[in-house]
């Protein structure tokens, strides 16, 4: 069977298997449709969570991210596994004991005030959406390869899917589908791996496999890898020069807590029916997601390993630079490198007409590369990949069989639309229960909740369609963005909300605004939005030199830094909480008991 037909079908059993789920699980109540009942089981919680967690910027972006970052990729592990822990020890409990549907309604509860609530859907939707441009551009950039459409046909297709299971189960329909998912994007990920550790190295495990000696050779991966990519003008991969250590910091940092803010993460701690089981269901997410994850670092260098050796520059094993004899002309250029020009995402531009693919680094230092290169009739790179493709070109850059290709596929979709169900539920939820019945309409009916509630989900699905078809140039291509927006307003308010029975709602509302806006201004003044009085404000704190270094992506955990200094001034000089909102603090932190997820308030 050829690659297109396999690639159909197991991609269409997937959607197909989905949109099945969807029917059997029906939401029918609201309690359904926003927490699934509330009667969710830790395991079966955790392998949801870890696939609303797996996002496109996991499955596809991650590997690649490592496999161009090398050493320096390991924030993005760091960052988003530690905020797991975060979030299971310091949110997850607290938060299902205090019984309610959403984030913004916890805050609106806990701050006494509907202008908190409102704050804090404010500061999700601008998180949410930040977020879903990039799971709608990952779900375009899978379509356009596998099923040899355009990006834009695919957007409208992931479009579809997930309003048939979103906007049919809600919560109920996307947490089964999200189970079944994990299974199809864990798989999806690592037989790959498997396979190409056993060709590289001869060890089916490929988390030890980065570490064993290549096939036939006294020569460990890392060693390798480091050799060819030195050789070849680009940084050495075992190290990292390519951030200071307060950026990598401050990254770290701010994917930490921004995970522990995400909205869409946080209730799923919401369905599960006792305290005990979303502390354990926290556990279960991070096993069932350490099992891509401490895959990735494998990916990541495998396929840089690979991609090396399939173009047609080499490296002699005396070390000299040279355009090897079995160069492959233009014609003859590797299979998957045309299907994957299509796309646009890898370009192959032949500098100087001898039809062979040189692929050095133009931004190298190092003379004798450039002269041993130039010798080789070098005249600039004449390469481009873009890294989202990594993950999901690896397995044909390997020469895997069809249904390993066909399943990458299958696993790279659902790992988006996954997340972006997610993402959607949350805004949805926010709209409705949050803004409708919490703030303009308090008496709406169970009944006109859940239809408003499914209305905003059609809603949010068509604006998140809208916003892949045509990404804001300021977050187009990465979701740290949102993570650094979820850090820098919500996480603080959450954690105070939680631990400081002091904090009042002016403090809160300050804090968030405080948080989210300095880090907008600084991620929009990076890529030159502002422009005051004729002074573009990328020469002063962005462009190639931001302030002290601080990339957009890290400033999150400085905007957080903001909210807390700025919620405990404003603190200082306004009247503490009500004596009941302070004794409703001290009962959430009390380890007794819990109640029911009724959303009531």
């Amino acid at each position: 069977m050829d690659l297109q037909t396999t690639i159909y079908l197991v991609v269409g059993a997937s959607f197909a298997l989905y949109i099945g789920i969807a029917f059997w699980a029906k939401a029918g109540s609201t309690s359904e449709f926003y927490v699934a009942g509330g009667g969710i089981g830790p395991r079966m919680n955790g392998m949801a969570t870890a696939a609303d967690w797996m996002s496109a910027a996991s499955f596809i972006s991650m590997a690649g991210l490592i496999s161009n970052m090398g050493y320096g990729g390991g924030l993005f592990l760091m960052g988003w596994t530690g905020g797991y822990v975060l979030l299971a020890l310091l949110l997850a409990p607290y938060l299902r004991k205090f019984g309610k549907f959403t984030v913004p309604q916890f805050i609106g509860d806990r701050y006494y005030s509907k202008s908190a609530s409102t704050v804090a859907v404010l500061c999700l939707l601008t998180a949410s959406l930040t977020y879903v441009i990039g799971q709608m551009t990952g779900v375009g950039v899978a379509f356009s390869r596998f099923l040899g459409v355009s990006s834009e046909t695919g957007i409208y297709v992931g479009m579809g899917i997930v309003f048939v299971y979103a906007v049919l189960g809600g919560m109920k329909g996307i947490t089964y589908t999200q189970v079944a998912q994990y299974w199809v994007l864990v798989i999806a990920y690592t037989i790959p791996a498997i396979f190409i550790s056993l060709q590289l190295t001869g060890n089916p495990i490929p988390q030890l496999g980065l570490g064993s000696d290549m096939v036939g050779t006294s020569v460990s991966l890392l060693a390798k890898l480091d050799s060819v990519v030195t050789d070849l003008g680009f940084s050495q991969y075992t190290t990292t020069t390519a951030s200071s250590t307060l950026n990598m910091f401050l990254y770290t940092l701010s994917l930490m807590i921004g995970t522990a803010g995400l909205p869409h993460v946080i209730m799923r701690f919401f369905t599960v029916k006792t305290v005990a089981d979303a502390r354990s269901s926290a556990g279960w997410a991070l096993v069932f997601i350490a099992i891509l994850y401490t895959t990735a670092p494998a990916v990541g260098a495998m396929a840089r390993l690979n991609l090396h050796a399939t173009v047609n520059t080499a490296v002699t094993s005396g070390g000299d630079l040279y355009a090897a004899e079995s160069s492959l002309e233009v014609a003859k250029q590797p299979d998957w490198m045309g299907r994957w020009e299509k796309t646009g995402l890898l370009k192959f531009e032949d500098k100087n007409g001898d039809g062979r693919i040189q692929y050095y680094n133009d931004k190298t230092k190092n003379e004798e590369v450039k002269a041993k290169a130039e010798a080789a009739g070098w005249n600039g790179n004449e390469l481009t990949v873009n890294p989202d493709i990594i993950v999901l070109a690896n397995p044909e850059i390997a020469l895997l069989p069809n249904w390993v290709i066909a399943l990458v596929a299958a696993g790279g979709l659902a790992a988006a639309l996954s997340t972006a169900a997610g993402l959607l539920l949350a805004i949805s939820s926010a709209i409705s229960h949050d803004l409708v019945k919490g703030v303009f309409k308090p008496n709406i009916s169970e009944k006109g909740e859940l239809m408003a509630g499914k209305i905003a989900m059609a809603c949010a699905i068509l604006v998140a369609g809208y916003l892949g078809l045509n990404p804001p140039g300021f977050a187009a291509g990465t979701v740290a963005l949102a993570f650094g927006i979820a850090a820098s307003s919500l996480f603080p308010a959450i954690m105070m909300g939680i631990f400081s029975k002091k904090m009042n709602k002016e403090g809160a509302i300050a804090g968030m605004l405080a948080g989210l806006f300095i880090t907008l201004f600084y991620v929009f003044a990076h890529k030159g939005i502002f422009f005051i009085k004729g002074t573009d404000f990328v020469d002063m704190i962005g462009g190639p030199n931001p302030f002290f270094g601080v990339s957009p992506e890290a400033f999150g955990a400085i905007g957080a830094m903001f909210n807390f200094i700025v919620a405990f001034t404003v603190d200082k000089f306004t009247k503490e909480p009500p004596e009941h909102i302070q004794h409703l603090v001290e009962s959430v932190r009390t380890p007794r008991g819990s109640k029911a997820v009724d959303g009531a308030h």
